[in-house]
């Protein structure tokens, strides 16, 4: 019961602050993502700039906040001859 109100809490944090988790065997990583309340880019992220080849420029509601990324297992290094 604790641990499924923790992951409660979790979700909807994660949810209020618009962050992404991406978890696996070798990481777990926090994303931001764009707000949708945004007065900007209204939650689409950005927008487009230029005529002939346009490119996205990213809005500063996500793209000023740091990625969180939390390191779990190292990966071994690949060896320079295989053992047989």
């Amino acid at each position: 019961m604790l641990l499924a109100t923790a992951v409660g809490a979790v979700v909807l944090t994660l949810k209020a602050g618009r962050w992404q988790l991406c978890a696996d065997r070798y990481r777990i990583e926090l994303t931001p993502r764009p707000r949708r309340s945004c007065p900007d880019c209204r939650g689409a992220g950005g927008w487009w700039v230029g005529s002939a080849n346009p490119e996205m420029e990213a809005c500063g509601c996500w793209s000023d906040r740091r990625e969180l990324r939390i390191p779990l297992l190292s990966v071994p290094a690949w060896p320079d001859e295989p053992p047989f």
